[in-house]
């Protein structure tokens, strides 16, 4: 497994930034190669991507969720193998600090290739600058999800 780790402060307030997060179905409007993602449910999330041209799709699972604080998940079924967890954490009333952390198995030469140059990592780092970008020009949130989701 391969980690990439990136942080961003967003000048939004803790909630603000959290409940945006947890609308996961408007991910594509932010994350590069995203092309779609439909919830299942409060725990499970469908996801298809496109990957150096290759159009992939794998179910996730919500392990770990506390308001205001984190959501962690881990790949269920399909083609990708991943877990991660982002984190929020209040800087002060206005300003918030992301943190995401993800483990990832690349598959095939193409993303390995990618992987070992560090596509992967600047893919992050612009996922999270597209979403500090995003938030701050709404500076609200479009819903959020508040509940707990524990670990087991």
């Amino acid at each position: 497994m391969s980690t990439v780790q990136e942080t961003i402060e967003v000048e939004v307030p803790l909630h603000t930034a959290y409940n945006q997060w947890t609308q996961f179905e408007e991910f594509p409007r932010f994350m590069e190669g995203v092309e779609q993602i439909t919830q299942l449910d409060e725990r499970h999330n469908h996801w298809k991507v496109k990957v150096g041209g290759v159009t992939r799709e794998f179910d996730t699972e919500i392990v770990d969720q506390l308001p205001d604080e984190r959501v962690a998940w881990r790949t269920v079924d399909g083609e990708v193998r991943q877990r991660g967890v982002v984190t929020f954490q209040s800087l002060d009333a206005r300003r918030t600090r992301v943190r995401l952390a993800m483990d990832f198995e690349p598959e095939g030469i193409a993303e390995r290739a990618g992987e070992v140059l560090g596509m992967v990592d600047r893919r992050v780092k612009g996922d999270l600058e597209r979403f500090k970008s995003f938030i701050e020009a709404r500076g609200v949130e479009d819903g959020g999800w508040r509940g707990r989701i524990t670990p087991g």
